[in-house]
């Protein structure tokens, strides 16, 4: 580190120690305790690193001004549902009861109603403002309960008040962004029709002076509700799917929003997501945004929450809450003893090879696999040596691939040889750490909605190397999180949970035979680059799931055998294959990756805000 860059790193941690009020020390103590020193300055160090894009500024820039609201409020939709807006409220304070009411009363989009259900009748300052809004306003309904019967009652009582289309839930403390009913009515008339709808969020300071902490979230993605949730705020769902479901279950009080929201997606058709911060979850001392650790509670609720969905859809899983609060491991059981086909294409790499077969023997805890390997026009006696040695083993059968190299090709030809039920494309260049690695893909593949899995892979210096595939990043594809160090757990700690996504790489893919089938195999246009991505992105559109599973590992030595792209013939193959897949993924190359977020950086591979127009850029 030169200099000034020491410097400016000491000037930057000055600034932060002066920020921090005793409150806040006392929860870095807590975290200290929970996650020990180590795992401690790792989360302190994502936590508090300066953002490429500061949050703060760009939301001043982002949030619509006066003119765009005055614009929407003269707005008129072919398609004007109406919203009943529920507030369980307790001894709320004055002051945010006032914001979040007044947070209703800007909106831009004026069908709505408020319907709240008042916990503290005792508290005469809430029941007096509730009587001056009702008055002021005739959308403004409230009820003073006889008894606070906790949250997910009392949301109950506002729930039985409410007569809209749409329900949507606000917390007594939080508040709305002016445009955000009018931003779902826009989505509902442009992108038809929606059970279920939600929308990113941020976090605001209780003074109100300073919004941090952006949510910006993929559209449904089941696996990551699995892991955490991170549909929360602002949710909305149609009344009639609310009378279905049977409305908040007082068992799951903490995680009640959690189990809600599982019963709701269960129940509904189609799912919106739209991806405007429209939500502002307050922060203050007793608030679960900012002091995970005062509810200790709700995280067994969540627990069992992600429980009782997996009973219900009758998927046998075991729930297991991580170190990072408020997020879990779903835990998949093999469910027989299926074959799994390896399938490793190679070229000359002895060594490489041999450290690939040898830490698949030496770790593996699944033994029901074969390996094939496709010989590609090697050269030298060493390798054809150890094919020979290879033969002996009856796990191990060789191919001979006699033309020019085409990934796609190699193997679409190495399956129709394959005889297990499900295919695990794999280079030669990995080696594996995690021991149950098959089992732990294959308990993930078995599941009837997914079609394919990927892992989490580091370069041998314990840095990421691929931990999920995001369509669009460099123009047409990119993984995520590469160089970051292992042991980080990243944006929303999206390197470390399972989720959904629109693709993975096919250095090590597990996919069901029947689906790889189902999709016509890999496209052999695509001889090189992008066909891994291709192939996910037809299991995806055939309705199969691509799931992302940190918890497999493997070391990647990233395509030794292959080269470089640095001759004539070489890019020209590169550029063909890139306007190869430019016309066959038009749609998502437009519109974006489902899986990511449109306000997020397409030239960054850390979940970095995209810079608006107007505003320097940085990093």
């Amino acid at each position: 580190m030169d200099k000034n860059r020491e410097a400016t790193g000491k000037i930057q941690w000055t600034k932060l120690f002066k920020k921090l009020s005793p409150y806040m020390i006392q929860k870095g103590f807590r975290y200290l305790k929970h996650f020990g020193f180590k795992e401690f300055m790792i989360r302190l160090h994502e936590r508090f690193e300066p953002d490429e894009v500061p949050y703060a500024p760009w939301y001043e820039v982002y949030k619509p001004d006066e003119e765009t609201l005055k614009k929407q409020r003269k707005i008129s939709f072919s398609v004007n549902p109406s919203f009943s807006i529920v507030v369980p409220v307790y001894r709320t304070p004055e002051l945010f009861l006032r914001q979040m009411i007044d947070s209703l009363l800007e909106q831009t989009y004026e069908n709505w109603e408020l319907c709240i259900a008042n916990g503290s009748p005792e508290d005469e300052k809430v029941v007096r403002i509730l009587q001056e809004y009702a008055a002021k306003d005739s959308r403004i309904h409230y009820k003073n309960l006889e008894q606070n019967l906790g949250i997910a009652e009392n949301t109950n009582e506002a729930f039985a008040m409410a007569a809209g289309e749409f329900i949507g839930l606000l917390d007594h403390d939080d508040l709305l962004a002016p445009n955000a009913l009018f931003e779902i009515v826009k989505h509902l008339n442009e992108q038809g029709d929606a059970d279920v709808i939600y929308t990113d969020e941020d976090k605001v300071t209780m003074e109100l002076d300073e919004h941090f902490q952006p949510h910006f979230k993929p559209d449904f993605s089941l696996d990551l509700l699995r892991s955490n949730n991170y549909i929360c705020h602002f949710f909305v769902v149609r009344r009639s799917i609310v009378e279905q479901v049977g409305g908040f279950n007082r068992e799951y009080d903490g995680a009640q929003d959690h189990d809600f929201i599982f019963r709701c997606v269960e129940a509904a058709e189609h799912i919106a997501h739209v991806p405007e911060i429209l939500y502002h979850w307050r922060t203050h001392r007793a608030s679960t945004a900012d002091n995970p650790a005062s509810k200790m509670y709700a995280f067994d609720a969540g627990k069992r929450a992600i429980e009782a969905h997996l009973k219900r859809t009758g998927t046998e899983g075991q729930v297991t809450p991580l170190k990072d609060l408020g997020f879990y491991r779903v835990k998949y059981p093999v469910q027989g003893q299926p074959l799994i086909s390896i399938i490793i294409p190679n070229k000359d790499e002895t060594e490489t090879l041999k450290a690939c077969l040898e830490s698949i023997r030496a770790k593996s805890t699944y033994a029901n696999y074969e390996i094939i390997i496709v010989e590609n026009n090697s050269t030298t006696d060493e390798i054809f040596t150890y094919y020979k040695e290879l033969s002996k083993d009856p796990q191990v059968h060789l191919l001979k691939w006699k033309k020019e190299f085409n990934y796609s090709a190699i193997n679409n030809f190495a399956v129709k040889h394959a005889r297990g039920e499900y295919l695990l494309f794999l280079n030669n260049d990995v080696t594996v750490i995690t021991p149950d690695w098959l089992e732990e893909m294959l308990g993930v593949c078995q599941r009837q909605e997914v079609g394919a899995v990927g892992v989490k892979l580091l370069y041998p210096d314990n840095t990421i190397q691929h931990a999920g595939v995001v369509v669009g990043m460099g123009g047409i594809a990119g993984h995520m999180f590469v160089n970051m160090q292992a042991n980080r757990t990243g944006y929303l700690h999206k390197a470390s949970i399972m989720q959904d996504v629109s693709a993975v790489t096919a250095a090590c893919m597990m996919m069901k035979k029947t689906v790889f089938e189902q999709v016509g195999g890999f496209t052999e246009q695509l001889s090189v680059a992008f066909n891994d991505v291709d192939l996910c992105l037809k299991v995806n559109k055939a309705g199969s799931l691509v799931v992302y599973d940190p918890y497999v590992q493997l070391y990647h030595y990233e395509s030794k055998s292959r080269g470089a792209e640095d001759n004539e013939a070489k890019i020209r193959r590169f550029q063909a294959e890139i306007e190869c897949m430019r016309s066959r993924w038009t749609e998502i190359l437009r519109n974006g990756d489902p899986y990511y977020n449109k306000n997020l950086s397409l030239v960054k591979w850390n979940y970095s805000i995209k810079p608006l127009p107007g505003m320097e850029k940085k990093g």
